[in-house]
């Protein structure tokens, strides 16, 4: 028996953004609200454009019980192609992948997202001629390669108004004065310069326009090997010690090759070893970390755990759930990455060293160490503003190839890697362990993570600066408004209206004091940066420089072959990275100082609010940590208002700096995965239990006690 909503004449047509054309479409097709047996959903319109797939049906013209948090651009029932992670056609209750020409036409249509949204569409009271156009347009324009200038990006830029300003407080880094003012504000500018060798990217295509290497490196160094080999400044301590990356040369190299290349490399060491510089190690990311292969399978096995086709699937998945969680080395990639994060901060912070990132292009891994390590070191990094000009300083303006990683125009899976994904659930651990320290909250996050496949937006599209550049240059990107741009990503009222962007500020932040403005220097940042202190002090070493004893084995290392560990100080003890890590968290936390992961066993969790917010059997109904959150919001919003009518009183305004709180009515009846699944259906179970929960139904009653589910957040057993 189907229960169904019948179908109206009332003509639902499509909201299209600038730009956006109508490829195809398809009446009478039937979503299911869930797969769980009961044929539930309601009948609508599937339509595929330029730059989504939407289902329309009458609520989506209606503007009645709107969420509080509602993205202005992808509706619920609306994906971006870039989104769309496969499809899936069920043929006589048998599903199979679809790619490509199909001879034979599906009666259903499964599609799986990216975001790990599931859709289920149902094609067998639609007309045949209508079904052939919708399934095949679908497949096309979403799975099919296409070229770059073929995406939505493009067309939206052109069509759309520029009328924004997304910059706010984000520093871009597309300019020499954004990295001599970082350099000032790290007080790097000591021992490193900006250089501006590469402007019209005469140098190399990769590099940016702009980028810091310390002083005593001479031009000619730098254009020698296109910038490979070349030290490239990150960040520095207040210690004055240095995070530094490096992109190595090729492994396949012919033997007088390697000889001029390990001498080249021999001189800059040379040159880097003497004062003022710190003590120098290095890391070889290819040997320290797993490859980007290993992340992409691990990953992969990770987001089937969260694709749930139906109710029944995910009753049968939870009894094995946390066994299937630790198979995929999901949890443990996020864990190693946050230890070696943990050691270059014992090295800055305590051994007063320079740290050298090695890596084949210095764009992937490198990007992620170096961006969680100033999250950990450096307040500033912990705010929005701070986050965000961090993610562009490290990984938009450093080269990290979104376009490939994302595999967004569907030309190679070899290519793919969630590596910026690692570096947000990587983020996530740190924001759930101390949510005071942070000034934004998982939901920016998760809507951050999203915004990868939302293609208004250049921030995520491209993979390098140079590319960027050269696409947004021509006669034929001249706009009717003026000069033709991109959005960024980082204008959040692009996607959300300021009751909604409330849910990306943390309330509890707990933000350093600001001192009187008679002392305070004059900055462009809201916040003053307050960089950790030394936790112990250091032994002076009478060791400066590189070690001549292991400079041939570096070479080596550079030159692409791997080593087994990380160099070592012989005058370091072993157990050095424990002892540092014990005595940091035997000690309180400085919300405004350096803040060291827990990584423990449980301790790393599975990101909920991301992984965990379309399944309606994973959410608790008036519970979880939003039920908490309500009740100090409400605390918050009583204190504003006091606030307020003591501001009345001296005749003053509020400060226009305090964050709107979000107000959260009826907190009994939000899910736990609030904001994403607001009033969502109770959880259906399965009208036939398999054998599985058969077997357990006597020793715990599993599917009537809500207790159980609490644990879905995913501790490692």
């Amino acid at each position: 028996e189907i229960h169904i909503k019948e179908p109206t004449e009332k003509e639902v047509n499509p909201r299209l953004l600038p730009g956006e054309l109508l490829l195809c479409e398809a009446n009478t097709v039937y979503k299911y609200i869930q797969e769980d047996g009961s044929n539930r959903g309601t009948y609508g319109k599937l339509i595929c454009t330029n730059f989504k797939i939407a289902f329309l049906d009458d609520d989506s013209a209606s503007d009645d019980n709107e969420p509080q948090f509602k993205n202005k651009i992808i509706g619920e029932n609306d994906i971006t192609l870039q989104c769309v992670d496969q499809i899936y056609g069920v043929y006589e209750e048998k599903k199979k992948l679809l790619t490509g020409q199909l001879r034979k036409y599906p009666e259903k249509l499964i599609i799986y997202c990216k975001d790990l949204r599931v859709f289920n569409f149902c094609l067998r009271y639609t007309k045949e001629e209508e079904v052939k156009r919708i399934v095949s347009g679908i497949i096309h324009h979403s799975q099919t390669p296409k070229l770059l200038k073929r995406l939505f990006l493009f067309s939206y830029a052109s069509a759309a108004p520029n009328n924004t300003d997304g910059r706010n407080q984000t520093v871009m880094f597309d300019t020499l004065e954004d990295w001599c003012d970082e350099l000032k504000q790290t007080k790097g500018n000591v021992k490193y310069k900006a250089v501006t060798n590469n402007e019209g990217y005469r140098l190399y295509e990769k590099l940016p326009l702009y980028f810091v290497v310390p002083i005593c490196v001479s031009e000619e160094s730098i254009l020698k090997y296109e910038g490979r080999g070349i030290p490239i400044w990150c960040w520095s301590c207040h210690n004055g010690a240095a995070l530094l990356k490096m992109s190595a040369f090729p492994k396949e190299q012919d033997d007088s090759t390697s000889q001029t290349q390990k001498a080249f490399l021999d001189g800059i060491y040379k040159t880097i070893s003497k004062a003022p510089y710190e003590l120098l190690k290095t890391d070889d990311l290819s040997s320290s970390l797993p490859s980007l292969q290993d992340i992409q399978t691990a990953y992969t096995r990770f987001k089937q755990l969260f694709l749930i086709d139906n109710s029944t699937d995910f009753w049968t998945t939870d009894v094995k759930w946390l066994s299937l969680l630790e198979s995929t080395n999901w949890l443990e990639i996020i864990r190693r990455v946050l230890k070696k994060a943990i050691k270059v901060a014992e090295c800055l912070e305590r051994q007063h060293t320079n740290v050298l990132l090695i890596e084949e292009s210095a764009t992937d891994l490198s990007c992620v160490i170096s961006t969680l390590v100033q999250v950990m070191m450096d307040s500033y990094s912990r705010t929005k503003s701070g986050f965000q000009s961090l993610i562009q300083k490290e990984w938009v303006i450093g080269g990290h190839g979104f376009l490939d990683r994302c595999n967004h125009l569907h030309k190679s899976d070899k290519e793919e890697a969630p590596v910026f994904l690692l570096l947000l659930n990587c983020v996530w651990q740190l924001v759930q362990q101390y949510p005071p320290a942070f000034e934004f909250t998982e939901t920016y996050l998760t809507v951050l993570s999203d915004s990868l496949y939302v293609p208004i937006f250049s921030t995520f599209f491209f993979n390098s600066q140079h590319q960027k550049d050269t696409n947004t240059s021509g006669e034929s990107l001249k706009t009717q408004s003026g000069p033709f741009r991109f959005l960024t990503v980082w204008d959040w009222s692009v996607q959300f209206d300021p009751k909604a962007q409330a849910f990306l500020n943390n309330p509890l932040y707990a933000e350093k004091p600001k001192p009187d403005k008679s002392q305070r220097k004059t900055t462009r940042f809201k916040h003053q940066r307050q960089l950790s202190l030394p936790l112990t002090a250091t032994k002076s070493t009478t060791k400066r420089g590189f070690f001549r004893e292991e400079t041939d084995h570096f070479i080596k290392n550079i030159l692409g072959k791997r080593i087994s560990k990380f160099i070592n100080s012989s005058d370091e003890p072993p157990n050095s990275f424990r002892e540092f890590y014990d005595s940091w968290h035997s000690k309180p936390v400085d919300y405004h100082g350096l803040l060291l992961p827990l990584i423990d066993g449980p301790e790393i969790k599975v990101w909920a609010q991301r992984y965990l917010r379309w399944i309606p059997e994973a959410q608790l109904h008036g519970g979880g940590t939003i039920a908490t959150a309500a009740k100090i919001l409400d605390l918050m919003e009583e204190v504003q208002s006091l606030q307020v009518k003591m501001d009345e009183k001296h005749s003053q305004a509020i400060s226009g700096d305090v964050h709107s709180v979000p107000l959260l009515r009826n907190s009994a009846r939000l899910s736990s995965l609030f904001p994403f699944a607001l009033l969502q259906r109770q959880s259906v179970k399965p009208a036939l239990p398999t054998s599985s929960w058969k077997d357990l139904e006597d020793e715990h009653d599993l599917v009537k006690s809500d207790d159980e589910f609490v644990d879905l957040t995913g501790d490692m057993p």
